[in-house]
Order: C-alpha cells, then sequence, then structure tokens
C-alpha cells in the first residue's frame, strides 16, 4: 500500500505510470492533499470516479499522529507526534507579525551529539520517511486553523527541528519538493531554510537538488572549539565547510548563508573570538549573516546562557565589521520549545542516554 505522502511530483506520476493511470493525476492529487488538506479519496470529486474507487486499494495518506498539543504564553506552539514504536517527534510553530515559521523535525533523536542540544543527548533511532517529515506541516496547517480560501497560517519552514536534516537526505529532498511546488504547498525557495550541522558533502548534493536558504550550526570561530561543541567539525573541519558554504551561493550569489552561533558563557562568547569569527567569515569572501542564540538551558546541561550585555558586545564587534547580526528572542521556552530544547520521545540505538560529563574548557586566546 503506497502512502502518497511518501511521493513528490516525480515520484506520484511514476507511480501513477506503475499502475496504469495519466501523470495529470499528479497535480489532482496534490492539490488535493496539500492545498485543501483532504484526506478522504472518495471527497475527492474532480477524480474520475473508476480513479477514486481505485484509490482505497493501491494507496493511502497516512500521518503521524499528534500525542500533545502545548502552548506558550508567548503563542509558541509545540507538537509532540507519534511516528510509531514508542518515538515522538516536536514540531514547533513560532508566530510572529509578519510570519508563521514552522520548525521541522527529520529524525527521531540525532546522532551528532552536539555538547549543548538536548535533542543529541537523547540519542538516536531513525530517520524519519519523507510522509513524516511532509506530515508534520500537514498536521500544523491542520491544527493552526488551516482555511484552503483564506490567508496562509505558516509562511515560512525551517529543517531544524530534532536531527541533522542532511543526515536523512534522500526522505528530505521530496518533502522539500512538496513545499516548494506550486500544486502542493507553493513556499518560495527562500522561505523554506535547511539547517545542518556542515555534513559538506551532503550540502553540495543539495545545492544540485534543491538549493533552498542555507542556515549552517557554526557556534565556535576556530577548530578546536569546534571539534568539542560540533563533532562533526574533526571531519568536516571549517576550511573545508567554508568551502561548501561558498559553493553552495554559486547559483545564487545573491543569496546568502545564515550562521546559528549558540551564546555560552565563557565557552564562545569573548570579544576576542567575535573578531576570530569576523576573521574566518572575512577570508571566506561570500554573503552571510550571523543569527546569536542565547543557550537554552535543558536537564543535566553543563552550560550556562552568555548574558544580555556579553552576546550584545559580542555582536556589536560582529555589526562593526559589515555584518548583518540578529540575537534571537527566546520563544517557548517555558514549554521546552526552544532552540536546542527538542527532545521528544527516543528509542536510543546508540545507548547514549547518560549523564553528561562537565564542560571541557578550551582555551583558544583570552578575551572579555
Amino acid at each position: 500500500m503506497q502512502n502518497l505522502l511518501d511521493l513528490d511530483m516525480a515520484g506520484l506520476k511514476a507511480w501513477l505510470a506503475q499502475i496504469g493511470e495519466k501523470p495529470f493525476r499528479a497535480n489532482q492529487l496534490l492539490r488535493w492533499i496539500y492545498q485543501r488538506g483532504e484526506t478522504d479519496f472518495s471527497a475527492m470529486s474532480d477524480l474520475a470516479r473508476v480513479f477514486r474507487e481505485r484509490l482505497p486499494t493501491v494507496a493511502e495518506i497516512r500521518l503521524p499522529t499528534i500525542v500533545s498539543d502545548k502552548v506558550s504564553d508567548d503563542g509558541t506552539r509545540k507538537f509532540l507526534m507519534d511516528v510509531g514504536a514508542s518515538n515522538l517527534i516536536e514540531t514547533v510553530f513560532i508566530p510572529e507579525t509578519d510570519r508563521g515559521t514552522l520548525c521541522i523535525s527529520t529524525q527521531v533523536g540525532c546522532a551528532l551529539d552536539c555538547s549543548f542540544c538536548s535533542t543529541g543527548k537523547q540519542g538516536f533511532n531513525r530517520n524519519l520517511t519523507t510522509a513524516e517529515i511532509i506530515g508534520q506541516l500537514w498536521l500544523a496547517n491542520r491544527a493552526l486553523g488551516f482555511d484552503p480560501a483564506g490567508d496562509r497560517i505558516i509562511s515560512n519552514v525551517v529543517i531544524m527541528g530534532m536531527g541533522e536534516p542532511l543526515a536523512n537526505f534522500d526522505a528530505l529532498i521530496p518533502a522539500l519538493n512538496l513545499m516548494l511546488d506550486d500544486h502542493a504547498y507553493g513556499l518560495s525557495r527562500r522561505r523554506v531554510t535547511v539547517s545542518t550541522s556542515g555534513i559538506v558533502p551532503a550540502m553540495d548534493r543539495l545545492r544540485e537538488a534543491c538549493p533552498t536558504a542555507l542556515a549552517v550550526s557554526l557556534h565556535a570561530p576556530n577548530d578546536a572549539l569546534r571539534d568539542v561543541l560540533v563533532p562533526i567539525n574533526q571531519k568536516y573541519p571549517l576550511a573545508e565547510l567554508m568551502a561548501a558554504c561558498k559553493r553552495y551561493l554559486e547559483k545564487a550569489p545573491r543569496d546568502f548563508i545564515t550562521f546559528e552561533y549558540v551564546m555560552l558563557e565563557g565557552v564562545n562568547d569573548s570579544q576576542a573570538q567575535a573578531k576570530e569569527l569576523v576573521s574566518l567569515v572575512a577570508k571566506a569572501k561570500f554573503r552571510c549573516k550571523f543569527n546569536l542564540i542565547p543557550f537554552n538551558p535543558f536537564p543535566g546541561s553543563p552550560y550556562r546562557r552568555s548574558p544580555r550585555d556579553r552576546i550584545s558586545a559580542f555582536a556589536n564587534i560582529l555589526i562593526g565589521a559589515g555584518f548583518v547580526t540578529t540575537t534571537r528572542k527566546t520563544r517557548g521556552d517555558d514549554i521546552d520549545a526552544a532552540c536546542g530544547q527538542l527532545a521528544g520521545q527516543v528509542q536510543d540505538k546508540t545507548k547514549r542516554t547518560q549523564p553528561m560529563p562537565p564542560v571541557k574548557t578550551v582555551t583558544v586566546r583570552s578575551g572579555v
């Protein structure tokens, strides 16, 4: 039984050909499923009656299940979704005056084990399917009161929930295609952002397959510190990462890379480290901006959030060097929906879930 949510336009046309149906049916099915939010084949009135009656015998529209729906004091909404086998993932909607952003997960847990991230500390179970990725957008739309004839509630999607998106590349790309397809969600590629910790070969593949906006979890200005905070750096160090970022923009030089930088008190937030960061990206010579993220604590974490004045001093150095720099407003932390707090429930296959060790001090250069 084919779950139609696993198929983008190309996949749907190929499947239709296999069952002896015309390719134009793909356009119809996508519009019904994504633009009208319909899962009942019998209600898809412009499909031929014989085809409508056949569909339930060869296909289904199977979604994750929302098991919890919490709303923060600031309006942020966190959905806990069941994807089977006692595995739960989290999806977060952040309403703002000029946009509505949905943060989507791509894995049950995460294998990369970034030291400041709650998701990584839960270990890793499996990749999500395309249906489970795009299903989060479908379900959030429905829960938020989606009206096919009304204004778009979710205007932006960021693939930076639980998991490393580029470690689940084959399932991610069809989901991205559905987000961008005019017969499905029809989002602009600049309104869909993929966040990565820096898997360089997959960044090059994404550039060719579906060049959405790209955010890179940087978090350190040098390899010594980044090796500790973002262990994938040991495989793809900063020189390789910067080169990959530059290549990513070759087809769209007016675009930019967003560097995410979580602010950890006494670890990566000194003025000297800000200047080192300026030197790193200035040398790379491509368009970029910085998003400074106040650290969001979680149980057992050895880190502390940088004080506001320390974040401001860090930001002012970046701004003074000519880089667009924003400090993210913490949203949804009262329901553990803020950046780095997503945890869900993971049947860990890595056996990583254990008490966290004390922070290792990495001294690179002095600064205030």
